[in-house]
Parts: structure tokens; C-alpha cells; sequence
């Protein structure tokens, strides 16, 4: 019995061992196969690289071979040889065709691109802010605003700032402008607030960034000067009323305006002094009736106050600063002081944007630049151009950039920001990047800050925000990778426009980019004057403004003329119109003499203003002959004396010159000849403002000033000393703002005072604020220009540290630690790494005794620290710091702040460049997580405070009766609510409009289908499921009876109830639904357009859970082909539709297959991940309103049965 037992054991024993010898021969076998695969994978990836290589250098051949012909072209040309062109054509007069010249480009590889864009990666993607105001019609067109769904807004907050030239311009208005209104008996009130409280606001508004300016006439004007009365209280942000008991008419009138005619809902403060038996005359108490009476619909506020001058006087201060901070900036802390001597909230871009160092002055200059620009109210005959730029957008691609040209005051800038509107408004899901140059040597043409700001408007687009270099050459080399990047996530157009690039400092070489293929959907448009145009651009695809035709001049003009109600003599007409030829009817020249003639009708000399201009030939000379007549029509001498040193140090300085600074530079100039001065310039075209600067409107403007005032050399360098000596006594001061940073460096290196350039630069503050900036090239330019190199600049640095650190006490601390650390994070852009630790080290010390070793600011010094050890290749080091910083992070804001996903971002990108790509995803993952949920929380940058103002204004609109622009407001307003997060208020809003437009419309009518629809996402975002399918129902059954089958507003619905129901488990009433996406897709776009491609995956994911495999293959295939043929065999959805494919071959047993498909994936990914430097873009993001088919299994599932 016992042998017996004993072999049974030794049989199952030996079973097991068989079993386990087995097991192992089979693992051995998978970790082959592992092998084998990761080599196949390694190989084809090589091969692709090989593959992409050699096409680039034959690319690279074929534009040599062409450059070669086109010179060979040329020169033949130039002797005389005329060289027949097919491709020219004799049929079409109109000489404004796209035309390239030589042959065709045939080394751009052709595929067509469809203009048409994709319903479903519409939502994902970062769109303008285009509310309902802004459409035709709810029903025509419907932006984000009228369907509200969370994860549309997403992207769409994120990419804010690309939006803001769409809104209005008081809500980026860059001085803070108080305009005063006083009487005789509160005079003295108002001088109080001058004296004691206007400094402190002007310190205040200075640390943030802002020009503060305190506005006022005196008491003797009474209707002189009233078109200037009126058009300072059209520019002020806040208007202050000084009351007692009686009140002229005069300013009555002007107290009219600003309270009660306040369209753009501006805030106001009215002080009204009490006194005992003095009784208020009824046109006071009648005027304070009715701003009470107003109530909500104004944001005028009362104070009452009997007794001390002073106290009244400083109650207004304390609401003067409350306005600001609240209604004007948009921010939410009202406190008047900050932690740590205000330094914590100095800099809020690096809250933002991590190791990005933005400037807000630039951005600004560009919105005002874009609306500048398009501000004329007349077309000019430019319909005819937008056509071609159309053309562009939808050609095959990709295609070289197309060459705006034309010549000085042509209309370059208005023609591209007018289409620029076109393109937002038609096509939103269109990405524009644009930048206006201003002129020659400002900072708007500086090449390393184009490129740097326009990298960073890319960036916006990205959760994860990468630390930028600021290093000029290596920012030209990542531009077109990031390019790259985007093109790869966003399936409509990505547009760059550069306007007047050929005013940017050595343009050939640091755009280069430009004559590099691009991606297929990037299309690049650039303007330039005729007569600077590169020599090897000028074989571009070229679009030619040409002069207005004399017809369409001679309307302008007469127009202007009746507009003052001012008739030209037939016999007038005839010698305008024989005075119309190419250089005198420039957009520029028609609009000045249709000024100049406006301004004579108003002075009622026509005949001899109209043969003053008749005699200037070119747009120089007429800006002459306005510059004297404006100068003529100064009140006094010492007016027209300003005007003129006004003029020159706007044109001396690089950036222009601010109101307050000039008034400080002419203390004896009243506010009365200032604002006059500069309302006849502006006016007249000469100056305009930009970022609270005044500066010349043209190129033109500042070129006439130069011949007429500054042709003597020693003229030009005392303008530019008095500036300097101005500037340098803000220095001495401790008032280091950017405008001092900006101006007196530059101005030393135009006078060529190396010296004072050198101690200049020395000023610690100074350079830290060029910086902390972005401005890394200007800086390194004003070194180079003094003759160091980067280790004399970075030892002298130290020096002056230690210099500093040894005279500062201990209350100064905090500022040497923020210094140290801008020279570390300086020293490591220019890529002197070991110098750069020093520093950066120094400032962690100081940190950590000054403070508290877990305090957030040692967190940021670790962070910094970490960045050059990764530089370094010093990874370990690196790991250590990182994770330092991610504790106290974590600790000091919570696991779910934008501090701690920098560092998870940063983490991630460690791992990565040390191929740990596991932990790498697990990081960036939850980094994208954080910053998303803060998106939602705050919006980007200054997005939240702008939606805040935005909110604001539009309540006040809501208050009338019922009308459909009414409900249309409060459907808007409560978007932005719901942006906001507040989304009891958005649910308020949001009910309010579908009520009135029950009553005013009726209940079928589109619109309400629209308040329906935005209940329903506001009910889904609160998890209100049955709530939401209910009103997504009925607005699903309005918009099928109101609406074309393939009406895009259809298609959203029908798309938001399907994934409703496919979310709360009602698949059955979900399939039709998606079936019914299918074709509208397929009737919008076409049936092989990605967008169709999108919706059929969608449907195939649905039958794959349903287990409908045979249903949802066919589906899957057609899909595939489609992606295919329309975005590549290397696009990211080619491989997510090839990996779901694989799940179900994998389900259906065929496991040969799905390991194909999967492998093929795989390498799609590989191949996409090396693209984008290593990080692949979010599935949210790649796959636009694409289902990916998730599945438990693991990657292994896909090798051949038998082999697992």
C-alpha cells in the first residue's frame, strides 16, 4: 500500500515537474518572441527614420535644383530672353492672382486637403471665443457658446488668449485711466485726492504691470474743448464726480455721459459732500435720482459724506482701489497688502506657465496691433483679395507661404486682420496665430520674441506646458517642432500670419523656417513692402495689393466729404479724380486726404485745403502737410511746441512714451493741452496707442517726423539724453518698472554710451526684469554690444551679487534670493551649466533660512536646481530634487494644484529622456488630470479675470424687456457662468433665456432647442442624467423639424444624447442615434472625410460591446481606409482604429491578426512619440470625439494562440 502511494506521488510530482518545465519553456518562448518583436519594432523604426531622412535631403535637392533654375531664369530674364511659361495665362486681367513664378513647386508633396472641417474634433480642440453675438444667427452659425458641454471648454479656456482680440477693447485696456469731474466747491477735495492718494494708486497700478493716470480739466473750459471732454470719457476706465450742491451745465452734460449714457458699463464713483442747512440744487438731486434709479444696471456708486474733507477724500481712495482691483483688473484679492512684500503675486506668469517666462506687454501690443488694424471702416475694395487668401487655406499641400505685397500705406495689415474676422467667424475650428510688426528697431520686430511668442501660443494648446528655452538659435530649431506637434493633434487649418515680416531685425536668417516644408494643414501667410522684399522671397507665391482704382478713391473721399456735410464741386471732382495714379491712391494716402479734406469742411476751407493736398505726390508729403496743419491749430506757441517734442521723443524712444511719463517730463503742461495735443495727432492719423504707449499709427508717420524735426544728428541724440535722464532718475529712485528695463538700456546702446550700457546692465533689477520677461536676446544683445562674452557676463553677475548680498540687510533677503535665482535660470539658457548651480544653490539657502525649508518658494528653487541637473545628465540628482519639491507642493496647496503638476510634468519628462516610459506616462497622466480640473477652476492666464468683466458687462444688458437679444445675452451669460464653475448662477441664466424665449419665440423655435441644449450639459455636468436625456430630447425633436437634415447644430445634439445614453447604459436607444452621425456626416463632408471616419468608429465601439463583432468589422475597415487616405498611414487614429481592431480579431480568436494589427499600432505610436519628443498627445486630444474600444486585456493577449 505504501509502494502503491509512494508512485502515485512520484507520478504527480513528475506531472508537475513536466508542468512547470513546460511553463518555463513557454515563458522562455514569450520573452523570445518579446525579443524578436521589440528587434522588429527597432528595425522598422530605423527604416522609418532612414526612409524620412532621405526624403528630406531629396526635398532639400529638388529646392536647390529649383533655387539654381529660378537664378538661371532670372538672369536670362535679365538679358533681355523672354522664357515662355505655361502657367501663366493671358485670359484673366486682374493682376491680383496667386501666382507662383517659374513651374510648378512640384517638391511640395501633394495631398489634397479638404476645407471643410470635422464636426467631432470641433470640440476638442481650442477654439476663439466666439459667443452668440458674434454669429449670424443662433441658428446659422452656433459657437461654443451656444452648446455648452465641460469637456468642449476644456481647450477652449485654455486657448483664451488667442480669443481676446474678438472682445472688447475696455477689457484689455492697459492704463487705468481716472477721469475727474470736480466743481468749485469740491475743488479742494479733488486736489486732496491728487496730492495724497493718487501717488499710492499710481505705485499700486505700477507693480502690476499698468499705467495709472488721473485725468482732469479745469474749471474754465466750459464748452471749449468738448469733443476732447468727450473722448477722454470714452477712454477712461473709471469716472470720479466731486459733488456738493450745485453742478454747471456744462459738466452736467459731461456727468451724463459717463453715468447715465454708459453703454459699455464702465464703473463710476460719485462723492457727494453733505452739509447742515445747505440744501442740493434739483439738477443735482435729479441727476443722483436717476443714477439710483438705475440700480443694477450701473456700476456707479454714492458715497454720502458730511465732516472732515480729508476723511471723504480717503473714503474715496479706499473705493477707488477697490473698482480697480475688482471691476477694472479683474481680480479676485482686494487686499491691499501682499505676503511676503507683494513679491508672491509679482509674477503671476510663472504660476501659470511653470518654467515659461511670458510676457503680458508683448501680447498686448499684438491685440491692440490686430485691432488697430482692422478698425477702418472702409473696405477699400478688398473683396476681390479675400478669395485668394480662401484659396490658400483649401489648396493642396503643403505649399510655400504665400507673399502679401504692396507698397507703403497699401493696406497689407487691414486686408490681413479683416480676413483674419472672416476666418474666425466662419471657420472656428481654424487655429490662427498671427503677429503685427511694428516699426523698424521696437520690440515688435525683434525676430527671438516673434518666434518665442508664437512657440508659446502653440504651447497654449498643450496641457502639459514644457519649460521653453530662451536660447535664439534654439528656439528657431524647436519652432518647427512644436509646429510639427500641433499639426499632428489639430484636424482643421493652422494658420500663421506675419504682417510687415520684412521690417524684422536679419529676417532671412532667423525665419528660416519658412523656406522648410511644413506640415499639411499649416499654411503661412506674410506680408511685406514692395520695395524691402528679400531677393529669394520674391519667388513665392505672391498676391499683389495694387492702389485703389481712381473711382473707388474719389468715393472714399467724397464720402468723408458728406459725412460733414461738405459737397465738392463737380469741377473739385475733376481735378481729384485727375490726380488719382498708383501713388496717390494707396489706402493710406486716400484715408489721410479724406481726412484732411473732413477737417477742412469743419473749418470751412476746402478750396485751399483741397489744393494744398492736391500738390503732395506721395503719402510722406501729405503726412507733411497734415503734420502743419495740425501743428497750425495749436491754441498757442509753448502748445505747438510740445507738440513738436512730443512728436520727437515718441519717435527717439523703441517702444513709444506714456501719458504719465509725460507729464512728468513737462510738468508745466496741464492735462487740457496734452490730451488736446494728442487727440488733433490722433485724429489725424499720426499717433495711436499701444499697450498705454503712444506711438506713430504708421511707418510713414514716424518717417515724416524724422525728415521734418530730427534730420540734424545732434537734435536726435539731446531727445534721446532727455530720455535718458529721465529713465536714470527712476533708477535712482528703486523704480525699476518694465518701462525703464525697456527704454534706457536701448537708448544707451542707439547712443553708443558702452559705459553707461555696461553699469546699466549691472543694475540687477534691470536685467532681471528683461528676463523674467523672455527678453533673453535683447539682453545678450546689449553684452554683445559692450564686448563680453558669457563668462565675463557671468562673473561680473556674481560680483555685483556678492556686492548686493554684502550692502542689503536681512529684510532684503527674499529679493537676493529671487536674484541669484534669474542668474542661475539665465546662466543655464546660455548653457553654462557648472556656473549656473552656484546660484541656484545660493538662492535655495537663502530660501530655506529666510523662510522655512517646506515653504512653497524652496520648492521652486529645488524645481530650478533639478532643471540644470537634467541639462547636466545628473538624473539622479535631479529624481532627488524633483521629488523634494513635489512633497512641499503637495503639502503646502494640495495634491491637485498647478504647483505640483509641474512637478509631476517634470518628473515625467526625467523618466522619459532615461526610457522609463511606464513611469513616465503614469506622471504626465496625472499632471494632465490637474491641469485641466485648475483650467476649469480658474481659466488660463488672465482668462478668468476677463470672463469675470466679461460677465459683468453683459448682466447689465439683461435687465430690459423681453426680446430675443435679450435672451440671447442671458444665454451667453450663463456660459460664463458655467466657466466660471458657478453653475447654480449659469443654471439661473440659462432658465431665464429658454423662458423668455418661450415667450417671445414660441416654444419650436430653434433658438430654444439651443437653451434646451445647454440645460441638458449643465444637467450633465452635475451628474443630473435623467434630467439631461429629458431636455436633450426635446431639443433633439425641435431641431429635426426646424432644421436641414445635415445641419451641424443637429449633428450636436445628436451626438450628446447618443454618449449620454451610451454613458447611462442605454445602448439600444444609442445605435440609432449614432447611425443617424453617419449620415450627417457623410451628407456635411462627404463620405470620405475624417469626419465620417470619426462617426463610424464611434458606432463599430458600440457594436463591439454589444458583442455585434460581424456588425462592427465592417465599420472598423472602412474607417481605417478612410483615415488612410485623408490624414496618412502614420496618423495617431490610424493607430487607435488599428488597435481596436485588433481587440476584436483578438475576440473573434483570430489571434494571428490581432498581433499584426497590434504590432502595426505599436509602431504608429513609436513612431509618433519620436515625432513629438517623446510625448505622445492625449487620447482626449488625438482622437477628437473618437470612442477608443478599452479592454482588461493585457499586451500580450495579442501574440498567436499557443505561444502565451
Amino acid at each position: 500500500m505504501g509502494t502503491a502511494s509512494s508512485l502515485a506521488l512520484q507520478k504527480t510530482y513528475q506531472k508537475i515537474l513536466r508542468e512547470k518545465e513546460g511553463a518555463l519553456e513557454a515563458k522562455y518562448q514569450a520573452m523570445e518572441r518579446a525579443v524578436t518583436f521589440e528587434h522588429d519594432r527597432d528595425r522598422v523604426k530605423r527604416q522609418f527614420k532612414i526612409f524620412r531622412e532621405t526624403k528630406e535631403n531629396e526635398i532639400q535637392d529638388l529646392l536647390r535644383a529649383k533655387r539654381e533654375l529660378e537664378s538661371k531664369l532670372q538672369r536670362l530674364q535679365a538679358q533681355g530672353i523672354q522664357v515662355f511659361d505655361p502657367g501663366e495665362s493671358d485670359s484673366d486681367d486682374n493682376c491680383t492672382d496667386v501666382t507662383a513664378a517659374g513651374t510648378q513647386c512640384e517638391y511640395w508633396a501633394s495631398r489634397a486637403l479638404g476645407s471643410e472641417h470635422s464636426i467631432g474634433s470641433m470640440i476638442q480642440l481650442p477654439q476663439p471665443f466666439r459667443g452668440p453675438e458674434f454669429a449670424h444667427s443662433s441658428i446659422d452659425v452656433e459657437g461654443p457658446f451656444a452648446n455648452i458641454n465641460r469637456d468642449d471648454w476644456d481647450a477652449a479656456v485654455a486657448g483664451l488668449l488667442q480669443a481676446t482680440p474678438l472682445f472688447s477693447h475696455s477689457l484689455w485696456s492697459h492704463p487705468v485711466r481716472c477721469y475727474l469731474i470736480y466743481t468749485d466747491e469740491t475743488q479742494h477735495e479733488m486736489e486732496l485726492f491728487l496730492k495724497d492718494h493718487s501717488p499710492k494708486l499710481k505705485r499700486m497700478c505700477e507693480t502690476m504691470g499698468y499705467f495709472f493716470l488721473a485725468v482732469y480739466f479745469p474749471l474754465d473750459v466750459e464748452n471749449q474743448y468738448l469733443t476732447v471732454r468727450k473722448w477722454e470719457i470714452e477712454k477712461s476706465s473709471l469716472v470720479i464726480l466731486f459733488l456738493h450742491s450745485t453742478l454747471p451745465s456744462f459738466l452736467l452734460e459731461d456727468c451724463e455721459e459717463a453715468f447715465l449714457q454708459n453703454p459699455e458699463g464702465k464703473p463710476g464713483l460719485i462723492y457727494h459732500r453733505l452739509e447742515d442747512g445747505k440744501v442740493t440744487c434739483d439738477s443735482v438731486q435729479q441727476f443722483l435720482d436717476q443714477v439710483s434709479n438705475l440700480g443694477k444696471t450701473t456700476k456707479a456708486k454714492i458715497i454720502e459724506h458730511s465732516g472732515d474733507p480729508a476723511e471723504g477724500v480717503c473714503k474715496i481712495y479706499v473705493g477707488v482701489e477697490k473698482i480697480i482691483k475688482q471691476d477694472i483688473l479683474g481680480l479676485e484679492n482686494t487686499d491691499v497688502e501682499e505676503k511676503d512684500g507683494g513679491r508672491e503675486d509679482s509674477t503671476p506668469e510663472e504660476d501659470d506657465f511653470g518654467d515659461v517666462l511670458w510676457d503680458i506687454h508683448d501680447e498686448q501690443e499684438q491685440m491692440e496691433a490686430f485691432q488697430q488694424a482692422s478698425s477702418s471702416a472702409h473696405e477699400l475694395g478688398f473683396e476681390k483679395y479675400y478669395q485668394r487668401l480662401d484659396d490658400l487655406v483649401v489648396a493642396p499641400a503643403p505649399i510655400p507661404p504665400l507673399l502679401v505685397s504692396g507698397g507703403p500705406g497699401s493696406g497689407k495689415s487691414l486686408l490681413l486682420s479683416k480676413w483674419i474676422q472672416l476666418q474666425q467667424k466662419h471657420f472656428p475650428n481654424t487655429l490662427i496665430l498671427s503677429h503685427f510688426v511694428g516699426r523698424p528697431m521696437s520690440t515688435s520686430s525683434e525676430s527671438s520674441l516673434i518666434i518665442k511668442r508664437l512657440t508659446l501660443k502653440l504651447m497654449q494648446h498643450f496641457w502639459a506646458v514644457s519649460a521653453l528655452t530662451l536660447d535664439p538659435a534654439k528656439l528657431l530649431e524647436e519652432f518647427p517642432h512644436w509646429l510639427e506637434k500641433l499639426s499632428a493633434r489639430h484636424q482643421g487649418s493652422i494658420i500663421i500670419i506675419i504682417d510687415s515680416i520684412d521690417q524684422v531685425q536679419q529676417v532671412e536668417k532667423h525665419m528660416k523656417w519658412l523656406i522648410d516644408p511644413l506640415p499639411v494643414n499649416v499654411r503661412v501667410i506674410v506680408s511685406v513692402n514692395v520695395e524691402t522684399c528679400p531677393t529669394a522671397w520674391r519667388l513665392w507665391p505672391t498676391l499683389h495689393l495694387d492702389p485703389l482704382s481712381p473711382k473707388d478713391a474719389l468715393s472714399i473721399i467724397i464720402a468723408e466729404c458728406y459725412s460733414v456735410d461738405v459737397r465738392l464741386s463737380r469741377e473739385q471732382e475733376k481735378m481729384l479724380e485727375q490726380h488719382c495714379r498708383p501713388a496717390t491712391t494707396h489706402a493710406l494716402y486716400v484715408t489721410l486726404f479724406s481726412k484732411m479734406m473732413a477737417c477742412a469742411g469743419r473749418g470751412g476751407n476746402v478750396a485751399e485745403t483741397l489744393r494744398q493736398c492736391l500738390q503732395c505726390q506721395d503719402t510722406v508729403s501729405l503726412y507733411k502737410l497734415v503734420l502743419h496743419h495740425v501743428r497750425e491749430s495749436m491754441p498757442s506757441d509753448r502748445d505747438k511746441e510740445w507738440m513738436t517734442q512730443i512728436l520727437c521723443l515718441i519717435n527717439v524712444s523703441h517702444n513709444g512714451v506714456s501719458e504719465s511719463e509725460l507729464m512728468e517730463l513737462y510738468p508745466e503742461m496741464s492735462w487740457l493741452s496734452l490730451t488736446s495735443i494728442i487727440h488733433s495727432l490722433h485724429k489725424m492719423h499720426l499717433l495711436t496707442y499701444s499697450c498705454g504707449l503712444l506711438r506713430f499709427q504708421h511707418l510713414q508717420a514716424w518717417e515724416t517726423v524724422r525728415l521734418q524735426y530730427l534730420e540734424d544728428p545732434a537734435l536726435v541724440s539731446s531727445y534721446r539724453e532727455k530720455l535718458i535722464s529721465y529713465f536714470t532718475s527712476q533708477l535712482s529712485q528703486d523704480r525699476v518698472t518694465w518701462r525703464s528695463a525697456d527704454e534706457l538700456p536701448w537708448l544707451f546702446q542707439q547712443q553708443g554710451s558702452k559705459q553707461k550700457l555696461h553699469s546699466c546692465l549691472l543694475n540687477l533689477l534691470v536685467a532681471q526684469n528683461l528676463y523674467k520677461r523672455g527678453h533673453f536676446a535683447e539682453l545678450l544683445s546689449y553684452w554683445q554690444f559692450v564686448g563680453k562674452d558669457k563668462g565675463a557676463m557671468a562673473t561680473e553677475y556674481f560680483e555685483s551679487l556678492k556686492q548686493y548680498e554684502n550692502s542689503e540687510g536681512e529684510e532684503n533677503m527674499l529679493c537676493l534670493a529671487d536674484l541669484y535665482e534669474t542668474l542661475g535660470r539665465f546662466l543655464k539658457d546660455l548653457g553654462l551649466l557648472s556656473q549656473a548651480v552656484v546660484p541656484l544653490q545660493r538662492s535655495l539657502e537663502i530660501r530655506e533660512t529666510a523662510l522655512d525649508p517646506d515653504h512653497p518658494r524652496v520648492a521652486q528653487s529645488l524645481h530650478q536646481l533639478a532643471g540644470v541637473y537634467v541639462q547636466w545628465k545628473k538624473f539622479g540628482d535631479a529624481e532627488q530634487l524633483y521629488k523634494q519639491a513635489l512633497e512641499i507642493s503637495e503639502n503646502a496647496y494640495g495634491a491637485d494644484h498647478p504647483h505640483a503638476a509641474r512637478e509631476l510634468e517634470a518628473l515625467a519628462t526625467l523618466y522619459h529622456k532615461q526610457n522609463k516610459y511606464e513611469q513616465a506616462e503614469h506622471f504626465r497622466k496625472k499632471s494632465v488630470i490637474i491641469r485641466q480640473q485648475a483650467t476649469r477652476r480658474k481659466g488660463s492666464l488672465y482668462g478668468f479675470a476677463l470672463l469675470r468683466r466679461r460677465a459683468l458687462q453683459l448682466e447689465e444688458l439683461t435687465l430690459g424687456k423681453d426680446k430675443p437679444e435679450n435672451a440671447r445675452t442671458l444665454n451667453e451669460l450663463g456660459v460664463l457662468y458655467f466657466l466660471q464653475n458657478n453653475l447654480e448662477t449659469a443654471e439661473q441664466f440659462l432658465k431665464r433665456s429658454l423662458e423668455m424665449r418661450e415667450r417671445v419665440l414660441g416654444p419650436d423655435h430653434p433658438d430654444c432647442a439651443q437653451s434646451l441644449n445647454n440645460l441638458a450639459a449643465l444637467c450633465n455636468e452635475k451628474k443630473q442624467y435623467e434630467k439631461a436625456e429629458e431636455l436633450y430630447e426635446r431639443a433633439l425633436d425641435i431641431r429635426r423639424r426646424a432644421l436641414a437634415p445635415d445641419h451641424p447644430s443637429l449633428a450636436y445634439t445628436v451626438k450628446h444624447l447618443a454618449i449620454l445614453y451610451k454613458k447611462t447604459g442605454k445602448v439600444d436607444k444609442a445605435v440609432p442615434l449614432y447611425e443617424l452621425a453617419v449620415e450627417i456626416r457623410q451628407k456635411s463632408f462627404g463620405p470620405k472625410h475624417p469626419s465620417v471616419a470619426t462617426a463610424l468608429v464611434n458606432l463599430a465601439v458600440l457594436h463591439s460591446q454589444m458583442k455585434k463583432h460581424s456588425e462592427a468589422l465592417p465599420l472598423y475597415e472602412r474607417a481605417l481606409k478612410i483615415y488612410e487616405d485623408s490624414l496618412g498611414r502614420m496618423h495617431p487614429r490610424v493607430g487607435e482604429t488599428l488597435k481596436n481592431l485588433a481587440v476584436l480579431s483578438y475576440e473573434e480568436g483570430n489571434f494571428e491578426k490581432a498581433a499584426e494589427l497590434y504590432k502595426r499600432a505599436m509602431e504608429i505610436k513609436e513612431a509618433e512619440t519620436s515625432l513629438l519628443g517623446g510625448k505622445a498627445p492625449s487620447r482626449q486630444s488625438s482622437s477628437g470625439d473618437t470612442f477608443l474600444f478599452k479592454t482588461t486585456h493585457s499586451p500580450n493577449v495579442f501574440l498567436p494562440q499557443g505561444q502565451s
